[in-house]
């Protein structure tokens, strides 16, 4: 039985993990969000209550789960603060159940104003960001000049460093970018009386985990957007700012990667993509827009429709091999349901010929030609199921292609947002 399990977005992030952690995290003791911050929005639907989670795990749903927040993730305490407000009104109590590490950096003013600023600076090479200071702050980790969670313990050190920060900043805001300058006089005092009141959930997260692990309880790690966003594998620079790879989950928490047993992958049974970037299997026209509509692609936490195309084997298998996969969840189902024909990319070509691998060069992604295979669908409803026999043959057929051509197993199916809405295929969980 896996005890300690990894969940990772295998495509461009939007893969309904939030769903899949929700499903799982009764099997399990904690769930441990390990990178990211609240551009992330992971939908929760519970007997048709949604809840749209940005920093709290998906496990925060469950009464009986813990849910921690580890140093991998960058903090808005604002934000923070009010999706706990939420969850509490919502009828979930969170009281002691949710830890914050106290190395996690925090999401400043100047941040999210400097993060607009530099996106209009971009003018026709826009990234397509949140503008949420998600990437200034984790540049001001890198570049060592970041404050953490732990920082908020001592206030007048906290002020003193918060006020040195920000003059800095607005040097450079004045310089580079006219407008982004942020007036200082009360802005540090407001900002800490906000963000000491997440204080009471400061916990040193690595001590937390090892120790409940060594005393055999069983934790989930949810990552947040998906591997082809990640800052270091995917498809730079149209990527996030952290490690959403499955790698992210040790460093982003504190826990060695022999703790870990399993290494879960979540794929559409179609592809999106939010955002600037190359995206192969993009689906132009009516054929995109007709899966859109029916998935109701538009993102959780900025309402962006998303550009929706067919499934990338080749991106799969990039995905799993980075994660080194151990079985591969599959969503939204579904929605290919009315689908006479259902086309699959199989191979990629750049400049006449195979490439086998996933390039580096953004550039060459742009370029790169797929080739599909177009499978028969099944024309028949799949949404609700939750028994395999259930589904049609060449739904089955569909699924098998799509484990046999990325070469890992299919644990589970969801067939709709709720949380039972589900097809158990493995008894690893």
């Amino acid at each position: 039985m896996w005890k300690n399990v990894v969940i990772v977005g295998a495509q461009w992030g939007d893969e309904g993990k939030g769903k899949v952690v929700d499903a799982l995290a009764d099997r399990f003791d904690i769930v441990a969000r390990y990178q990211g911050g609240a551009n992330a929005g992971h939908t929760v639907v519970v007997k048709g209550k949604k809840f749209v989670l940005q920093l709290l795990p998906a496990g925060i749903v469950r009464p009986d789960k813990t849910a921690v927040i580890g140093n991998g993730v960058v903090i808005d305490p604002e934000s923070l603060l009010r999706e706990v407000e939420m969850m509490e009104k919502a009828g979930v109590t969170v009281g002691n159940r949710l830890l914050v590490s106290d190395r996690a950096h925090l999401i400043l003013p100047y941040h999210r104003s400097h993060e607009v600023a530099a996106e209009q600076a971009r003018g026709g090479a826009k990234i397509g960001t949140t503008a949420k200071g998600i990437g200034p702050s984790y540049e001001d980790k890198a570049g060592r000049r970041g404050l953490r969670t732990g920082d908020l313990r001592n206030p007048e050190t906290f002020r003193r460093k918060c006020s040195e920060v920000l003059a800095e900043k607005n040097r450079l805001a004045a310089a580079l970018f006219a407008g982004a300058v942020l007036d200082t006089e009360g802005l540090v005092e407001r900002y800490y009386e906000v963000a000491r009141r997440i204080l009471p959930y400061l916990t040193n997260v690595p001590a937390y985990l090892n120790t409940a692990m060594d005393r055999g309880q069983r934790v989930l790690f949810e990552g947040a957007q998906g591997t082809m966003l990640d800052v270091d594998q995917g498809t730079y620079p149209f990527v996030t700012s952290s490690s959403a790879a499955a790698g992210g989950a040790c460093t982003g928490t504190g826990v060695g990667p022999t703790r870990i047993d399993a290494v879960v992958g979540v794929s559409k049974a179609y592809a999106t993509r939010v955002g600037s970037g190359p995206f192969p299997t993009e689906a132009l026209g009516p054929e995109g827009e007709k899966i859109r509509a029916r998935g109701g692609e538009y993102g959780a936490v900025t309402g962006r429709p998303r550009r929706c195309g067919w499934f990338d084997v080749p991106a799969l298998r990039y995905s799993a091999r980075l994660n080194h996969l151990s079985a591969l969840v599959i969503t939204k189902l579904d929605i290919l349901d009315h689908l006479a024909e259902i086309p699959v990319g199989v191979e990629y070509e750049y400049r006449g010929g195979p490439l086998t691998e996933f390039p580096a060069e953004v550039e060459a992604v742009g370029e790169l030609k797929v080739r599909y295979r177009v499978l028969p669908g099944w024309q028949q409803p799949t949404f609700g199921l939750q028994d395999y026999s259930q589904l049609p043959a060449k739904a089955k057929d569909y699924l098998r292609f799509l484990s046999d051509q990325v070469g890992v197993e299919i644990a589970s199916v969801s067939t709709g947002p709720q949380r039972d809405q589900i097809i158990w295929l493995k008894e690893q969980w």
